[in-house]
């Protein structure tokens, strides 16, 4: 049975009614039963006697324990929002005659975008005697999104918008994706560095120790260490 608790459920003796449809703590079904026998039994068991369908006839009530039952659905609902995708959308504008190296650069933004799992919209803004060439920002959309093609697909395909020309480009990988690579990129870059700094500090113990041992006065030879030791004096 699906449990609906109303906004202000009512509990125990608040429960003006003269009996109940019953449901127990795990869900089975006890019956049609008396107020007065439903809340003998919430009681008994240390539970309350929640109406979850204050609308049916007759009214049904469920014996839970409500403060765990609240501090659950809180726990979910927190869940649920942290797992919820927020829809970003970027933009990047580009005029229809763009020069290369711009071009590339703003391809560069478009494709950091889609990365990331948000959407972007491109906007072709004409000027002047460039409106009577719409096809030069088809041209430029269809380029850009074939470009971007490995990360991103078109949404909303190009379409004139008053002197602009404008297409929806979407990613290709979930927000929470492309989350957990950053993450891992984050943690795999932090692990290079702390690998660095370990083998910094090995050489830099080396180099003390060898510069330790070179700053040691050498011991003078004797007569006696140039002696054969198995000869008998």
């Amino acid at each position: 049975m699906e449990e609906h608790i109303s906004t202000e459920p009512r509990i125990n003796e608040r429960i003006h009614v003269n009996e109940v449809r019953l449901v127990g703590p795990a869900g089975e079904q006890v019956g049609i039963v008396r107020i007065e026998d439903a809340l003998r039994l919430a009681r008994e068991a240390d539970l309350d006697l929640v109406e979850v369908a204050p609308m049916a006839r007759p009214p049904v009530a469920k014996l839970m324990d409500y403060g765990k039952f609240k501090y659950e659905a809180a726990q979910k609902a927190r869940e649920s929002r942290r797992n919820q995708t927020n829809t970003v959308i970027k933009e990047m504008k580009l005029r229809p005659k763009i020069d290369s190296h711009d071009y590339e650069t703003k391809k560069g933004h478009v494709v950091r975008f889609l990365k990331a799992g948000d959407k972007v919209k491109i906007t072709i803004m004409f000027r002047g005697r460039e409106q009577s060439r719409p096809e030069l920002g088809f041209n430029l959309l269809k380029k850009l999104a074939d470009d971007v093609a490995e990360d991103g697909f078109i949404e909303s395909a190009p379409k004139q918008d008053g002197r602009n020309m404008l297409m929806v480009l979407s990613p290709t990988r979930k927000k929470s994706e492309a989350r957990v690579e950053v993450e891992a990129a984050k943690a795999a870059r932090a692990a290079d560095r702390a690998a660095s700094a370990e083998e910094e500090r090995r050489q830099e113990a080396e180099l003390r120790a060898a510069a330790h041992a070179a700053a040691q006065p050498k011991k003078k030879r004797g007569p006696a260490d140039n002696m054969d030791p198995d000869i008998d004096l």
